[in-house]
């Protein structure tokens, strides 16, 4: 008979956050796949677990989900759990859920903590209806164009950011968006949890001037909340001008900037290759 696979929610930070049942079942599967093994380690003596580990992330998901199916389908259950949070949100974790939905394996969930909830139930900023979209990219030019085709969103919108990015990130969005209310929150129930009440603008100013530290949830208000700046031609040719010095080919820096300005794609390539000339 299969076994099952639990869904496990774990603490953001502060490892107090794990709940009751999340504990009964990290004790009582068979064995847990965990994201960073040495992450889960700390979790499990400080709760005294005493369950096999096995490493299951995105380098190495394919071989090891087989094998943890494997085991499920041989009648063994087991926790899958990432370094913090609730499992397969921005995580690994969905392909193996997946994966066990495909082989008829149960699916157990175990809520806990999500950085997402967390993050939008503290921000101030209006959350009934919102859209998460993780991490951006960390190539310039690809998160330029997500940023533009997101422009116009009307819900409340969340970002998981690190720091060495998040002054780019914040420059980006203050492009594509124009002025917004933002809440830029670090450290999520750690002891430097702080909740930061801005506007795009003024984060960029403060970030250039103080290196950001710290894990980062960045809320930031929909189109429909606030007056998006309404970009010049000329600053939608430089911002396709600086695509291409990044690297963007001609073609893609003009439709990025057409996204994000509302000007003609064609306008912008036209005068884009005659100033290169």
């Amino acid at each position: 008979m299969s076994g099952k696979l639990y869904v496990v929610g774990t603490p953001i930070g502060n490892l107090s956050d794990l709940s009751p049942r999340g504990l009964e079942t990290l004790n009582t599967v068979d064995f847990i796949a965990a994201e960073d093994t040495r992450v889960t380690l700390k979790l499990m003596n400080r709760f005294e677990i005493k369950k096999p580990t096995v490493s299951y992330h995105e380098h190495n998901m394919r071989d090891s989900g087989a094998r943890v199916i494997d085991r499920i389908l041989a009648g063994e259950n087991c926790a899958v759990v990432s370094d913090a949070g609730m499992p397969a949100i921005s995580d690994p974790g969905q392909d193996l859920v997946a994966l066990a939905h495909q082989n008829g394996i149960e699916v157990v969930s175990v809520p806990g903590p999500s950085a997402v909830i967390t993050a939008l139930a503290i921000s101030g900023i209006e959350c009934n209806r919102f859209c998460f979209e993780g991490f951006l990219s960390g190539v310039k030019s690809e998160r330029r164009a997500r940023l533009g085709e997101i422009k116009s969103e009307k819900r409340t919108m969340v970002f998981y950011e690190a720091p060495h990015k998040l002054v780019a990130t914040l420059g980006d969005m203050l492009t594509a968006f124009g002025e917004r209310k933002i809440a830029v929150i670090k450290e999520l129930t750690k002891i430097h949890e702080t909740v930061m009440h801005t506007t795009l603008s003024e984060a960029v100013e403060h970030f250039t001037a103080t290196a950001p530290k710290g894990e980062f949830v960045l809320i930031v208000s929909g189109a429909a909340e606030t007056e998006a700046a309404q970009m010049t031609f000329d600053e939608a040719l430089d911002y396709a001008r600086d695509a291409v010095a990044d690297g963007t080919a001609p073609t893609a820096a003009a439709k990025q900037a057409a996204q994000i300005s509302g000007f003609q794609r064609s306008e912008i390539y036209k005068a884009l290759v005659g100033s290169k000339d």
